[in-house]
């Protein structure tokens, strides 16, 4: 046995020279167990008598070596190999406790020599990464670093790196190598390095394959340099002209950013008038020389041609015949008699025609129209209105036409406010607001109130209106004249102003103003579009205008011109819809302009019809107003408890139907609404419930949020989207409820409402479901201004014409923060009119005319001659 051998071992003479000890030609080496396979371990050593394995301290049996015995032939000694074999089940005996390894001992007659050891293990490389590449998005130039952590395994794998499947070798592309932990870096990437990267990790017993990481290089987008600016659109006075950029420096590809910023800059220019030139008057006939002539001349310079001006034609210098001293004196002819004649005729026909001009300006200038007021208005002071009865020869003094077909309404109203009431228009008496006229009007209209439902009826037997609501609830209609008025829907901040002349002299128009359900109206969006307003309608189209009314409407949209691109659509009469204006860019057409705020937008129309505001969004920075709103049941006699959270746009008329809604419900508000920015992120949006105590309270949520799919809230189609929460309580006693609601978008803005409430007699949150501004839905004739009618009138004469110092409607639109506005106002017959039917849009019914009265009077400080320093 390896013990009885061990033991008949001798030990070499005290005095052996060790030349004649084993010496190993050949030593066994590590190796690894395949599978199943057997592994062979070998060593051979001279001079050598015998040779033993010995593996793990013991030794092998002798009947398990294959020996052979050979003569050295260098040195003549014996020498002796001996072979074993070592299987899988051998080594996995001792497997967990230490390494299995073998070594050879060879005897000679002066002693024992061993060899080194060598060690067997079984080989095998595990399945799975411990870590594998994954796909990115990488910007070009920018560097890679794709990790891989290959399977555990013995002998440790080898890693290799592909490309599409075929080889990365470093030593080829100096762009690219591997890390000690085998991790692939690409040190700049480029487009050619777009592809699918796979890790292999290999050793002798197997090769794994990572999954396929995808690499994309994009390249953002870069604006190409400026054009140089276009000419100026027009040839004379002001103008614009324009410059544009590509976004090619360079293309984006793979998805890549497209350039940020206007691809298109526009800016005023004022190109000089060419003036033509005229002719002075000529000078005096000189004396008559001696061949019996005299001459006159002229120049062209009044004015002189310039700016490419056309030249005077016709003769410089001008000579006739004429008598003298020197000559003979002629007889006059039959000619110069013809000619005399014919002077005396033209300057007759002159001044007949002076006459007939003269006659008909003092009678335009001698008062109103004999439908509005007589002269004595003009005359009179500024005081309480107090105006004439209407004369006997003259019944219609003042006085719009029933119709007959409803009941009529008498309006008796004041042309001014009244002087003892909270809101005075204090003016300094200058030239501007000298003392006006007072009296009283007497106006006839149908009545909305009394005849909604015809008035509904009769606009739905015509094609164009069917799709009107058949109610009242959001909809306002009058009947107007050239004073003009108001149609407001209670509780929405949508408002139609008609403004004073918009509606001929002479005629009378039954108009409407119209919210629509989003549900009744198809509003075709497409891409990144969304629906920034309320649909309105206002009619009917088609009628004309000489000047433009002003729709008011609210808005969801947090604006800004890198982040949106704001249209207004109008539905057309066979039902399409199509943009009429681009906010921020020229307008296409003088009929329409929008004044976007902050809330709210004016949008000037010369043409009534179907309106919505549609953004599209630039970038993922682009945000909406949510106004979140949580309501609960008023009495809950059962243990269920429902929590309904809304998530709306931010717009009065949206959150009034949820109010109408929650009434018919029995709902109460249970919190005070939130407003939560969500972003064209295409993330949705999430509600939980948190922090409700377990001993009175439980939770039917199966799951720990609730979602609203992204598209649902963006398009704005689906005005009331809500979650609700279905709680139940442990104990009908329960009353107080307490917990926190979050709602938030995925990696975006969110809000937490803190409930703390007493759900059988809470009400304090009752004073939101309130209307704040129930009024009158039509206001007809100078009720429905804050400015008195001959007040304004004055106003506008005196601001309209260019003012010495810039006194003029410039400097009150820029009193009035309305200065970026003053193309479109100087594109109108009376920029003063817009300025101020502006100021009536943003500021009926509380707005404030002190601060209206300050800005006129700073306008009349700059000009004496329209106030003086005394005056203001």
């Amino acid at each position: 046995t390896g013990a009885q051998q061990s033991a008949t071992v001798a030990n070499p003479a005290s005095g052996a020279s060790p030349d004649l000890l084993p010496h190993f030609q050949l030593e066994p080496e590590d190796v690894y167990i395949v599978k199943n396979k057997a592994v062979s371990l070998a060593c051979r050593a001279t001079p050598a008598t015998q040779i033993y394995f010995k593996c793990n301290g013991e030794w092998v049996h002798q009947g398990d070596h294959v020996t052979q015995h050979s003569t050295d032939r260098s040195t003549g000694l014996p020498a002796m190999e001996v072979r074993i074999e070592v299987t899988r089940q051998q080594v996995e005996k001792i497997f967990g406790l230490e390494e299995y390894w073998c070594q050879c001992v060879a005897w000679s007659s002066s002693g024992t020599t061993k060899s080194q050891k060598a060690f067997v293990r079984i080989a095998y490389l595990r399945k799975n990464f411990e870590q594998e590449p994954t796909a990115r998005e990488v910007s070009i130039e920018q560097g890679i670093v794709l990790p891989c952590r290959p399977p555990e395994g013995i002998p440790p794998a080898e890693v290799e790196w592909l490309r599409n499947e075929e080889l990365v070798d470093p030593a080829l592309d100096a762009n690219v190598y591997v890390t000690p932990e085998h991790s692939l870096v690409l040190r700049q990437a480029r487009l050619a390095d777009t592809a699918n990267y796979t890790c292999v990790a290999k050793n002798i017993v197997a090769r794994r394959r990572s999954a396929s990481a995808a690499i994309t290089v994009y390249v953002n987008g870069g604006w190409s340099t400026w054009t140089q600016w276009s000419g100026c659109s027009t040839s004379c006075g002001r103008g614009w002209q324009k410059r544009s950029r590509t976004c090619t420096n360079p293309t984006p590809l793979n998805g890549g950013a497209f350039c940020e910023g206007q691809n298109v800059q526009k800016t005023a220019c004022t190109t000089l008038c060419p003036v033509d030139g005229a002719w002075s008057e000529w000078s005096k006939w000189s004396e008559c020389g001696a061949e019996c002539t005299h001459w006159r001349s002229r120049e062209c310079s009044e004015p002189a041609p310039r700016n490419g001006g056309r030249d005077c034609h016709g003769p410089e210098l001008d000579t006739r015949n004429c008598t003298s001293e020197l000559c003979a004196h002629a007889a006059p002819g039959a000619e110069d008699v013809a000619l005399y004649v014919g002077l005396v005729a033209v300057a007759v026909c002159l001044v007949l025609l002076l006459l007939v001009g003269v006659l008909v300006y003092c009678r335009k200038k001698g008062g109103l129209d004999a439908d509005v007021a007589d002269s004595s208005i003009l005359t009179a002071g500024f005081q309480p209105v107090s105006i004439k009865p209407s004369k006997a020869d003259n019944p219609s003094l003042l006085t719009i036409q029933p119709d007959l077909s409803t009941t009529t309404m008498t309006y008796q109203g004041s042309l001014c406010p009244r002087q003892d009431g909270p809101a005075k228009l204090q003016l300094p008496n200058g030239h501007l607001l000298s003392p006006l006229g007072a009296g009283r009007h007497t106006l006839h209209h149908s009545s909305p109130a009394a005849e909604g439902a015809d008035f509904v009826a009769r606009l739905s037997t015509q094609s164009y209106f069917r799709s009107l609501p058949r109610g009242t609830n959001n909809m306002a209609y009058g009947t107007f004249n050239f004073l003009g008025g108001r149609l407001m829907i209670p509780n929405t901040g949508i408002s139609l102003l008609i403004p004073p002349d918009a509606i001929p002299r002479g005629k009378i128009y039954e108009v409407y103003l119209t919210l629509h359900k989003q549900e009744e109206v198809r509003l075709p969006l497409a891409g990144c579009q969304t629906l920034l307003s309320p649909i309105v309608s206002c009619g009917p189209p088609g009628v004309l205008l000489t000047r433009p009314a002003i729709l008011a409407m609210g808005h969801c949209v947090e604006a800004s011109a890198e982040n949106w691109s704001i249209r207004l659509k109008k539905q057309s009469c066979e039902g399409t819809w199509e943009d009429v204006l681009q906010l921020g860019a020229e307008p296409c057409t003088e009929l329409y302009y929008c004044q976007l705020e902050a809330q709210a937008c004016y949008v000037f129309t010369e043409q009534l019809g179907r309106f919505a505001l549609v953004g599209e969004s630039l970038s993922m920075a682009a945000s909406k107003r949510l106004k979140l709103v949580l309501f609960a049941p008023a009495a809950c006699p059962s243990l269920e408890y429902n929590i309904r959270v809304y998530c709306l746009s931010d717009t009065q008329d949206v959150l009034k139907e949820v109010i109408q809604l929650e009434k018919q419900l029995g709902g109460q508000l249970i919190g005070a609404p939130r407003v939560l920015h969500f972003k064209d992120s295409y993330h949705n949006l999430r509600l939980s419930i948190h922090d409700m105590p377990s001993s009175l309270w439980k939770s039917k949520l199966l799951a720990s949020y609730q979602e609203i799919p992204f598209y649902h809230i963006w398009s704005g189609l689906q005005p009331f989207l809500h979650c609700t929460f279905t709680l139940e309580r442990l104990s009908t006693s329960t009353c107080e409820l307490a917990c926190k609601i979050w709602v938030w978008q995925v990696e975006g803005d969110g809000q937490s409402f803190t409930v703390n409430f007493n759900i059988a007699k809470d009400t304090r949150f009752s004073d939101w479901l309130v209307p704040d501004d129930v009024g009158t839905p039509a206001l007809v004739g100078p009720s429905a201004f804050k400015i008195p009618f001959l007040l304004r009138q004055k106003i506008i004469s005196s601001l309209d014409p260019p003012g010495t110092r810039g006194a003029d409607w410039r400097t009150l639109a820029q009193k009035l923060n309305l200065d970026s506005h003053l193309n479109f106002f100087a594109s109108k017959a009376s920029p003063t009119a817009m300025i101020l039917n502006l100021w009536e849009a943003r500021h009926f019914p509380n707005g404030n005319l002190s601060q209206l009265a300050a800005a006129v009077a700073e306008v009349g400080k700059q000009d004496g001659a329209l106030f003086s320093e005394a005056e203001c």
